[in-house]
This record gives structure tokens, C-alpha cells and sequence, in this order.
């Protein structure tokens, strides 16, 4: 068997111990004579599954006690709704939009209060993150996208949240899907972090939520369907209804997996040596460049296009690369559709080795393409 370099954006590549594992406990998981994707949730046998993951979630991140993890289903895409149904008391919200998830969070948000979009990077292609230094005034919270997967850009100086006339600091809240535990994040700083797994933590079907206590109000918005409402699954301890049990064991693995490489520190050095590598390359090279400002780059999502000006050339070119690409065991280059170009997601998972690889194939393209 030939594992290829997954560079997919999500769901991404996994660590090989942790599929070597699920795949031995498949049949039988630690002697239950049985697979977890069979177990009850609410099995003895599932119990310890769901608490030990909650329990690394807590460690590796430092989650302050006064906060829930949850384990949800419906991706990112339900919180975008799901915020505003339950963070509404004031009746505004800041946004900051970086890119596609945050224009669409915005637009979600928006059928439930007032939106004030604070600053865009839209003006130049989402191509870096607009500078919000503080941001003040009467909201319910602050929202911002940490990593933006499809344009490769990231915060990498969270935006100050001053106090409102209550009293209150307001609550910053990031979707932070394509970039958790990549890491250290000082999780006291947010009142919401969330991040739908199939990109850092775990196949798809979770969407880990964590959330400040005093944030999860005892009646949502009127209207909010009971799935919808952070309270009935704080709770019931995310049992309210049947959980992802199968993609909730992995995620445990995985977490596993990160512990035993150093945790959060242990990635950001992993991550590091690996972007810096791609980077340098890209900025370095006379065929390929990357289309993202410096200050802005994200670690783990890297597009990259040709120097080719003319649009159809660059179009063919693109397409002949991915397509080579692929035949050397390096698959899911291509650029999002929105953007085109091609994109290298390089989560934790990704060894070094890959990136090594992609850059090898990159060199001997553009010798066979300048």
C-alpha cells in the first residue's frame, strides 16, 4: 500500500498512528467485542471514551475551568446561527470579515441582530487581515475568523475588546477550524472558541465549542430550536441526543497523538519548520509566488500560484499541475474554487517530509514548464 501526501483543506489528513489504532480496534474496541461505531453512548464502555477526550481537550489547550467543552454536530456553519440565537441581549454584534467563512457568518449573524462589520480585507482579495487594534462599543460579542482556510491568512494579533456600560468586557469569539491546537492559544482571552474538527482534530462529524459560563443564557432567542441552544448540551453533557460517538473517539486519539509530540508547543514548532520551508521557497522562486501579505500568513493553509500573467495560460498551468501532482502521490492541490491557483493545507499531521516532497515536484515543474 502507497499513502499519498494529503494536502486536502479539510477533511485532511490524519496522524498514521491514530489510523493504525482505530483501524486494530475496529472489531473489537478493549475487549467489548464490539466496534465503537456499534456502542451506545451511553455505555459503561463509551463513558470513559467521551471524558478521557474532554479531559485532553482541557489539558492541552489549559481550558480554564469556568468554561464548557462541547461536543456539537451541523460543522461551523450551524454556529454561525448558533452565536447570535444565544449571545443576543443587546441586540449589535462586531464582525470582521477576512474571507469567505467570515462573510458567511456575517450574513448568518445577520438574520438575527445588527451586524457592524468592523474593517474587510475584501478590497485586496482577503489577501491580509485588516489591523482592529481595539474594538469598542455596545455588543453583544466580537467575531473574527483566526485562520482563513481558503485565502491562507491569520491573525497573528488578536484585537483588543474593551468594556461596555455594563460593566462587561465584550466577548470575543473565533472560529478557529483550521488552525486548533496548531498552537499555544490563551483560551481566557475568547468567550467563545470553536472549531469543526475535520481539519486539525478529527474526521468530520464534531464541531468542538468552548464556551465561557456566564455566556450560556437559560433561554436563547424565541424561536431557537432546542438543538440550537448551548445550555441543553452543557447540561446533558453533550448527550442530549446521540453524539458523533465514532469521530469523538478519534478526536481523543488524535489528542493523544499531539500530547505524545510536545502538545500545543510541540505543533507550533512542527508547524513552524514546515511553513517556513514552504514560504521560503515561494519567495524565493522565479516561477512561483504567494499571494498573501507576509505579516499575514497563515501556518497552516498555503495558496500558491505561477507567475504566469495571462489568465488562460495560468489556468491550463494550474490544471497540469495538479493533475502531475497527483500522479507523484501529492493530491488535493487545487486552489479553492473561488480563488483557483493551488493551496497546500499543511496541518499537523502533514510530516515534513511531505512538504519536502511537494517541493522537489514544484522544482522539477517549473524546470519542465518556465
Amino acid at each position: 500500500m502507497n499513502r499519498v501526501y494529503n494536502f486536502s483543506a479539510g477533511p485532511s489528513c490524519l496522524p498514521e498512528p491514530v489510523l493504525k489504532e482505530a483501524a486494530a480496534e475496529m472489531l473489537d474496541y478493549n475487549g467489548t467485542g464490539q466496534s465503537v461505531m456499534e456502542m451506545s453512548h451511553r455505555s459503561k464502555a463509551y463513558e470513559p471514551i467521551i471524558e478521557k477526550t474532554e479531559a485532553l481537550v482541557r489539558k492541552l489547550m489549559n481550558v480554564p475551568e469556568n468554561y464548557k467543552v462541547l461536543f456539537l454536530q451541523g460543522g461551523a456553519s450551524t454556529q454561525f446561527a448558533m452565536i447570535p440565537m444565544n449571545l443576543k441581549k443587546l441586540g449589535k454584534a462586531a464582525y470582521v470579515d477576512t474571507g469567505v467563512w467570515a462573510d458567511k457568518a456575517i450574513k448568518e449573524a445577520k438574520k438575527y441582530l445588527t451586524v457592524d462589520v468592523l474593517a474587510s480585507s475584501k478590497d485586496k482579495g482577503y489577501s491580509y487581515i485588516p489591523a482592529v487594534k481595539k474594538i469598542e462599543g455596545e455588543y453583544d460579542y466580537a467575531y473574527i475568523t483566526l485562520n482563513n482556510t481558503i485565502v491562507g491568512t491569520k491573525w497573528h494579533e488578536l484585537p483588543e475588546c474593551g468594556t461596555r456600560a455594563d460593566g462587561k468586557r465584550i466577548p470575543l469569539v473565533a472560529d478557529a477550524s483550521s488552525c486548533i491546537l496548531s498552537e499555544p492559544v490563551d483560551i481566557s482571552k475568547f468567550g467563545i472558541f470553536y472549531a469543526g474538527a475535520q481539519k486539525n482534530l478529527a474526521p468530520a462529524g464534531v464541531t468542538l465549542v468552548i464556551i465561557r459560563e456566564d455566556l450560556i443564557p437559560d433561554e436563547p432567542i424565541p424561536g431557537t430550536p432546542t438543538m440550537l441552544s448551548y445550555k441543553i448540551h452543557a447540561d446533558n453533557g453533550s448527550m442530549y441526543n446521540t453524539p458523533p460517538c465514532y469521530t469523538i473517539y478519534v478526536m481523543g486519539k488524535v489528542l493523544a497523538w499531539i500530547e505524545a509530540n510536545g502538545g500545543a508547543e510541540g505543533m507550533k514548532k512542527r508547524n513552524q519548520e514546515k511553513a517556513a520551508l514552504f514560504y521560503d521557497y515561494l519567495d524565493t522562486s522565479s516561477f512561483y509566488r504567494s499571494p498573501v501579505e507576509k505579516g499575514s500568513r497563515s501556518l497552516m493553509n498555503i495558496p500558491f500560484v505561477t507567475r504566469e500573467t495571462d489568465p488562460d495560460k495560468a489556468g491550463a498551468l494550474n490544471k497540469k499541475f495538479v493533475a502531475e501532482a497527483a500522479a507523484a502521490g501529492l493530491v488535493n492541490l487545487a486552489g479553492h474554487r473561488l480563488v483557483g491557483g493551488m493551496r497546500a493545507s499543511i496541518y499537523n499531521a502533514m510530516p515534513i517530509e511531505g512538504v519536502k516532497a511537494l517541493i522537489a515536484f514544484m522544482n522539477t515543474f517549473a524546470k519542465e514548464n518556465a
